[in-house]
């Protein structure tokens, strides 16, 4: 019986093949679309889930109360840890984790990497295996480092890298451990380790309890009660700093770190799970879009079945077993299509990875994979076939031979149920893809409030410090820079924040944060900014600006100054004079409001040094110069430049994949509805083939008969539109809701959108429409 159904699903293929072409088409878009999007999902979900000890990890976090608002972050004391360790025996172990960006040198080469600098315990708690090396005694010793095998391999070449020596600075650490190196699932990002007691050689160790300067991570011990210790620890830092450091302490799973990362009034509020979750709901819907053109195609095409399943039914096939060869005939579908969709998924990782910054790879060596594979392909099938299988299982015999057997035109019914559900869907991915567009382009096109162009910035490494008076003067003399700064972190990013900012009038009982920016001098000029009152601090004019500060105009409004210039305010006890005030400009997300910011003289620390190039030559030209003085003062450290543009840019980088990835998915929605509607429309035109060739004959023209027959697919629509357009603007307000800095829904978006679906939709079905329309209807009409 098997065989024989086997035979009569090919020859059904082969006696249709172009139903057939667009049904197996349609279903391996569709499913290859969906592959990805799994593909993706699972790499999401899978962040850091590979530990061992995951059931037992946490991270811990700060909740307190500033600008009114219960707000959380993951920056911690550096005593935190040893205190957590020493006082509660839940704990088990804990790692404090504090990276930054080094020069290594071995011999003559020299290169700028990652560290991090964590406790040993690190090698005991996470799942990253040492390829050599103990992971209980790798990290014991101040000058011991730990190599990743990629880091290893840019080190020493094919060397064998345990013993081999590292400089850092004017420090040698001996390498004692090779790490595998950091799957692509997990939020760790380092190249080598080293020993957070070096944070003490550098000058970063910090031993009070106001200094938020590492994350500590705390494995419990099995049997532990996670919410029982969160009670204990909650007023931690309050007793430890004799209650001048007033917030909570709480733990955060490792499990919820990647997805579920953003608070709200102290309280986990989602994060990127959301759009995991979008991204979800888009695979099943393309997915089902897919199935609902099988099923379409398969039921108008009921009449050139009917008898066969009349003549079975009279033969004695029950209901049951028409349905099982129904089925079948689609499962061996969507096995073809299933296959075609691996080899389109295989082929086509590499760009989607591209597209999505990841490193994303066909698992073909895990038999759970196909596995998953062979179960997904047989749910495709079973749920594409299914409605057709009971659909022409259900015709009655006596009717169908006896000729009665005719197709309903009931305005509701499923087959037109189901384009509307395909067309809605794709209008709605239309609709979203162009918010999220705009969204972009409205934060592309806020002012920053500083002259990205021109502006490069170096770390401040090895001797540039120590001869920067030098560099400074060489550069400003050749004509290649026009003003030259040093400053704590680049323009594009804040290195620290703090809520100890105190001036006159302010309400003591008010805890507002502060970021905190610093220059030498003449930051105003470089970055461009907009100065409202007073002037930049310059030190050869006014020495004492090495205790001058700069305020935008949100720490101005917060702290009530109106003429803010000459006023005093104290950062944690040090006074500094407000010699200026500049309009507010974008330093973290573009898609948020300014954050209050003081801008503090030369008292400050430096590590980063802006240069405004000469705006009359080509930065090109320019740089190679530059390097040239860089390395002259420098020689024993790489010059590596960075634009500021170029990093401004990249804060929309993960808006501007969701956009990309929305509208790729919206096209291939599309063209799979618009397969589906091709395949119906030819359908519809070789069922009514005689009726156009009596208009024809009665002087109905091409475009008459063309319009008779795209009207019904254009009425269902313009009810895709209907449906569309209120959902689209639902879910869209919510993600917007997520930005300060938004735009307002245009009505010309849901407009484009359904005019967009209206003529790709049209030019679909008028080409079967006209081509049916243009034929002979003496040919057409001559068996009758």
């Amino acid at each position: 019986m098997l065989k024989n159904y086997l035979k009569i699903a090919f020859r059904n293929l082969l006696r249709n093949k172009a139903f057939s072409a667009i049904n197996i088409l349609g279903l391996s878009v569709g499913m290859a679309s969906a592959l990805l999007i799994l593909f993706w999902m699972y790499n999401e979900i899978s962040y850091d889930r590979f530990h061992k000890n995951k059931d037992y990890l946490y991270e811990a976090w700060n909740r307190g109360t500033f600008d009114g608002k219960l707000q959380c972050w993951n920056s911690t004391p550096q005593v935190l840890g040893p205190a957590l360790k020493l006082e509660y025996p839940e704990v088990a172990a804990i790692s404090r984790q504090y990276g930054r960006w080094f020069v290594t040198r071995v011999g003559d080469k020299k290169i700028s990497s990652e560290a991090l600098l964590t406790d040993p315990a690190f090698l005991t708690m996470f799942d990253f295996p040492l390829v050599q090396g103990s992971p209980q005694s790798a990290l014991n010793t101040l000058n011991s480092t730990v190599v990743t095998q990629k880091m290893a391999i840019k080190m020493f070449g094919t060397e064998d890298a345990i013993g081999k020596v590292i400089s850092i600075d004017q420090d040698n650490f001996t390498v004692t451990g090779v790490m595998r190196d950091l799957p692509p699932n997990t939020a760790f990002r380092f190249e080598y380790i080293l020993p957070i007691d070096y944070l003490k050689k550098i000058g970063s160790a910090y031993e009070d309890w106001s200094t938020n300067s590492v994350k500590t991570y705390v494995q419990l011990k099995p049997g532990s009660n996670p919410e029982a210790l969160a009670g204990k620890i909650r007023d931690i830092t309050i007793r430890h700093s004799n209650k001048t450091e007033e917030h909570e302490v709480f733990l955060h799973p490792i499990t919820q770190w990647h997805l579920y990362s953003n608070f709200e009034n102290g309280k986990v509020a989602g994060g990127r799970i959301a759009i995991v979750r979008l991204f979800g709901i888009i695979a099943v819907f393309i997915l089902l879009i897919a199935c609902i053109n099988f099923m379409n195609l398969s039921t108008a095409r009921s009449e050139k079945r009917a008898k066969e399943v009349g003549i079975r039914k009279t033969a004695g096939a029950n209901k049951g077993l028409l349905v099982g060869q129904f089925l079948g005939e689609s499962i061996l579908i969507a096995i073809i299509a299933g296959s075609i969709a691996l080899m389109a998924v295989y082929l086509t990782l590499p760009a989607f990875n591209l597209l999505i910054g990841k490193q994303l790879e066909v698992p073909v060596s895990n038999p759970a994979f196909w596995a998953g594979a062979v179960a997904f392909i047989l749910f495709t099938g079973i749920v594409a076939g299914s409605y057709p299988a009971f659909y022409l299982s259900s015709f009655k015999p006596i009717g169908v031979l006896k000729g009665t057997f005719k197709k309903t035109h009931s305005a509701f019914s499923p087959r037109k149920v189901l384009v509307v559900v395909q067309f809605s869907f794709a209008i709605a991915l239309i609709i979203s893809t162009l918010i999220v567009v705009e969204q972009i382009r409205h934060a592309q096109n806020r002012d920053p409030g500083y002259d990205r162009g021109q502006v490069v910035y170096h770390w401040i490494t090895g001797d540039l410090d120590k001869h920067y008076p030098q560099v400074k003067q060489e550069l400003l003399s050749a004509g290649i820079a026009t003003s030259i700064t040093k400053t704590a972190s680049p323009l594009s990013s804040v290195s620290s924040d703090t809520w100890s900012i105190d001036w006159a009038g302010k309400n003591q009982a008010e805890k507002i944060d502060f970021d905190i920016f610093t220059e030498d001098e003449d930051l105003v000029k470089t970055a461009g900014l907009q100065l409202i009152q007073g002037r930049d601090m310059d030190l050869t004019k006014y020495p004492s600006d090495s205790s001058a500060v700069i305020l935008n105009e949100s720490a101005a409004k917060i702290m009530g100054f109106k003429n803010p210039v000459g006023q005093i305010i104290k950062d944690n006890g040090t006074p500094y004079e407000v010699v200026g005030l500049v309009k507010d400009f974008v330093i973290r997300s573009p898609y948020d409001r300014a954050s209050p910011l003081v801008i503090e003289g030369a008292k400050s620390y430096f590590n980063v040094i802006h240069m405004k190039l000469n705006a009359d030559k080509p930065a090109a030209e320019l740089m190679p110069a530059v390097e040239a003085i860089f390395r002259r003062y420098n020689p024993e450290y790489p010059f590596e430049y960075h634009f500021v543009d170029e990093d401004y840019a990249l804060k929309f980088e993960d808006t501007r994949r969701i956009a990309t990835l929305t509208g790729l998915f919206a096209g291939l929605t599309i063209f799979i509805s618009c397969l589906g509607l091709f395949g119906l429309a030819a359908y519809m035109a070789e069922n009514r083939i005689k009726e156009i060739g009596v208009r024809k004959v009665l002087g109905a023209s091409v475009m008459s008969i063309a319009a008779l027959l795209s009207s019904e697919f254009m009425a269902l629509v313009l009810v895709s539109i209907v449906i569309a357009i209120p959902v689209a603007w639902y879910v869209m307000n919510l993600w917007l809701n997520d930005f300060e800095y938004r735009i307002g829904m245009q009505w010309w978006i849901f407009a484009v959108s359904g005019l967009l679906a209206v003529a790709v939709s049209l030019a679909t079905v008028s080409y079967q429409a006209i081509r049916a329309a243009l034929l002979n209807p003496v040919k057409t009409l001559r068996s009758e």
